[in-house]
């Protein structure tokens, strides 16, 4: 059954994509400007189109998520949302202050953003991901409080199920450690312990229940499945996520002049961190091998297997390569991080939210699924975006084991910029598979378009 205050999710669902374009687009300014260091200087530095690319991926994958709620919840509650106006407002403040960050991020000096904003108030700039000014983080603070109020008083006043509980958590949780942001300390060894609170927390914690929560509930759309059965294995998950995501925190405190003992506690249980992940590839794939009917929205089943295979190999395999304390103590820093960021971040968020919008988006302009032709371009786009990341991964991956030999193994080691130069071949061959990337997301957005006889349910 579909209800009428779901519509707010569409919104959502746009914002998210386009902000994906702009992120990809600063992705490959900044790529070019590791090979052609002047490009667009001054009028985009580095640092500025970094901040964009950065910030985009969260924002997007925030609304990304605001949209998956508000679609799920009602049908889990089987009510109505509580306050669908409610939800528009949010949605046009969230994304005002999005696009007025960016706007700050491109035409003021981050120094002299920092002094317009009230940084000197409350020093909450400069942090990697956390750049935003402090106007922007409470605005989120308050979009996060506000969407939560909504989403819950939702849930309370409907049927409690599994899926929609876990979700609960992991946005309550989402919203919780985000407010680390705004603990800055001076001394920097408290900073950085204190910082991993947002980002390690987020996306090796809260975030992947929300993950959870999203594919259990396509698959039982698409599959058919027996609810319990769905559930079983989305409890299974959550366990296993919160026992080693939690302690797993510690691998990022090997080398910041915290105490010894967290190179065991980190690299033992962030070498279980790809045991949830194995899980959700098996629980995907087990799902549509057991479902009852053919849905018709192929497309929606194919990013659904890919969420599985592609969060397992960029957050648990490539994770796993460096996680160790020994191999962490050459690796960390260096490009390896780089490819083990881009395929988890595409693994398990991207194609989890991109497997929402497949499958709400067609409902929400009163289909079943999209055309048959819109469905193959749709397959295409996912083709395409898949196999770049995986080229963008292993570029990046060997781009990061000559840096780690040239800079920090060999007998004569090269300065940073010097072993830059080394590795440029690399570089530019991630440039191009980024290209094929943005080329498959226009496909992507090209295949909404595309006319054909409705599929019936």
């Amino acid at each position: 059954m579909q209800y009428k205050s779901q519509a707010v999710a569409r919104l959502y669902f746009i914002a998210a994509i386009g902000l994906f374009v702009a992120q990809i687009l600063f992705g490959l300014i900044m790529g070019l400007q590791y090979v052609v260091g002047d490009f667009l200087f001054p009028a985009i530095p580095f640092n500025v189109a970094r901040m964009v690319h950065t910030n985009a991926l969260i924002v997007w994958l925030l609304m990304g998520f605001m949209g998956a709620a508000y679609y799920m919840v009602p049908e889990e509650s089987e009510t109505e949302l509580f306050s669908p106006k409610l939800a528009v407002l949010m949605f046009w403040v969230f994304l005002a202050a999005a696009a007025l960050t960016v706007l700050g991020y491109l035409l003021v000096p981050y120094a002299g953003l920092a002094k317009m904003t009230g940084n000197d108030l409350l020093p909450t700039m400069g942090r990697e991901f956390l750049e935003q000014p402090l106007p922007t983080k409470v605005g989120i603070v308050v979009v996060a409080l506000v969407f939560l109020f909504n989403i819950t008083m939702t849930v309370l006043k409907g049927k409690k199920t599994a899926i929609s509980l876990v979700l609960l958590l992991g946005l309550w949780g989402l919203a919780l450690f985000f407010l680390f942001s705004f603990y800055n300390p001076d001394n920097v060894v408290k900073d950085k312990f204190y910082w991993w609170w947002v980002v390690h927390l987020w996306v090796e914690g809260v975030w992947e229940l929300i993950l959870g929560a999203i594919l259990a509930f396509v698959l039982i759309k698409v599959t058919g499945v027996d609810r319990e059965v769905i559930e079983k294995w989305l409890y299974v998950i959550v366990t296993l996520t919160l026992i080693t995501g939690i302690i797993g925190t510690g691998h990022h405190y090997y080398w910041i002049g915290t105490p010894e003992y967290w190179q065991w506690w980190g690299s033992i249980f962030s070498a279980l961190e790809p045991i949830p992940f194995f899980a959700m590839t098996l629980f995907a794939f087990n799902m549509v091998n057991r479902r009852r009917r053919e849905h018709p929205n192929k497309a929606a089943t194919l990013w659904a297997l890919g969420t599985g295979v592609m969060s397992f190999l960029g957050a648990g395999v490539w994770g796993f390569l460096h996680t160790l304390a020994p191999v962490n103590f050459y690796t960390h820093g260096t490009q390896i991080t780089a490819a083990h960021g881009h395929m988890a971040f595409y693994g398990a968020y991207v194609m989890v939210v991109l497997t929402m919008i497949s499958y709400a988006m067609p409902i929400l302009r009163g289909r079943a699924a999209n055309p048959g032709k819109a469905q193959v371009a749709e397959m295409w786009a996912f083709w395409l975006m898949t196999v770049s990341i995986v080229f963008i991964t292993l570029f990046l991956t060997a781009a990061g084991i000559l840096q780690i030999w040239l800079q920090r193994v060999a007998a004569t080691p090269m300065s940073f910029m010097d072993a830059q130069d080394q590795v440029a071949l690399f570089y530019w061959m991630r440039e191009w598979a980024g290209v094929v990337f943005l080329t498959g997301l226009v496909v992507y957005i090209t295949s909404f378009f595309v006319k054909g006889e409705t599929a019936k349910a």
